[in-house]
């Protein structure tokens, strides 16, 4: 299921009347308007990248002033030893094109019976970039920004004691209900999975900017409903977390009782998804989200 990042209401602050958000030029929202402590500029909390799910406690900076005086961060060591280790890489292997080769079959099978009925969209696995330096590099790329953001590498929801236990994310409580993948759609997710474990990311890479931070960008055209990741990290309460100051927190269980709903943490424990708010796909107007099934 993809889910969206969920805004929480946050306090109304002291604004002028003519302040307005630098991104979007309007001054609608006020309470969600946020003024940087160093250049007086104002900016929504839904504008900013990555998106604000509280007003912050103490000071704020805005991107530009937050980064003015940010340096670009020590690239980790482009060494297929470290790398292996940094994202506990089991094996590489072969397999996995002919996996995606016996997923597209079973769907050219299936499809011949589809003809008169309402045609369904199916998950698609990424593939892999085929050279082994370039994925070298694109692996080093997340490395280095998950160093530089002092978080550890993880492509699994955590529980952490002292926060939701796993008994939390129960499917039952999702307001409205929870949308249920395909057996076709799982197959998909867990060869994605299994193209992680390997070694065999997606074809990305995350780059630096001094304004904007860490942002990511596709290394060839990907298609529409590609599964590129899995947001993850560790999974707390939103009733533990109104007022943290995490800037990429992500809704994972939206509950009837506001008390049961869930959110993930990505700040110590996270993975591409943390970096991604849209991917540049070289393509004008095409933009691929990261798909984030709920699972537990």
């Amino acid at each position: 299921m993809s889910l969206k990042r969920r805004r929480t209401h946050a306090p109304k602050p002291a604004l002028d009347d003519d302040v307005i958000c630098e991104h979007c030029s309007s001054g609608d929202s006020p309470a969600e308007l946020l003024l940087c402590d160093k250049c007086d500029r104002g900016y929504h909390l839904f504008c900013l990248r990555p998106i604000l799910p509280s007003v912050p406690k103490g000071s704020w900076l805005c991107p530009s002033c937050s980064h003015s005086d940010t340096k670009k961060p020590k690239s980790f060591p482009l060494v297929q030893t470290k790398i292996i280790d940094f994202f506990r890489i089991k094996r590489s292997s072969e397999e996995t094109l002919t996996s995606i080769q016996d997923v597209r079959k079973k769907r050219k099978r299936g499809s011949s019976v589809a003809l008169l009925k309402k045609k369904k969209r199916k998950l698609l696995p990424f593939v892999p970039t085929e050279d082994p330096k370039r994925r070298l590099e694109q692996m080093a790329s997340l490395a280095t920004a998950l160093m530089a953001t002092k978080a550890v590498f993880s492509n699994e929801l955590t529980y952490i004691p002292g926060m939701a236990p796993r008994s939390a994310n129960c499917p039952a409580l999702e307001s409205g209900g929870m949308q249920v993948l395909s057996k076709e759609d799982t197959d998909t997710l867990n060869l994605c999975r299994t193209m992680m474990k390997r070694g065999e990311c997606p074809p990305l890479m995350v780059v630096f900017d001094p304004l904007e931070g860490f942002t990511v960008e596709a290394d060839r055209f990907i298609r529409d409903l590609t599964i590129i990741t899995e947001y993850v990290g560790d999974v707390d309460f939103l009733k533990n977390r109104e007022n943290d100051d995490g800037d990429s927190m992500m809704t994972l269980l939206s509950a009837s009782n506001p008390s049961q709903t869930l959110v993930i943490c990505p700040d110590k424990r996270s993975n591409i998804a943390r970096f991604i708010n849209g991917i540049n796909n070289h393509t004008p107007g095409v933009t691929e989200w990261g798909k984030s099934p709920n699972t537990n």
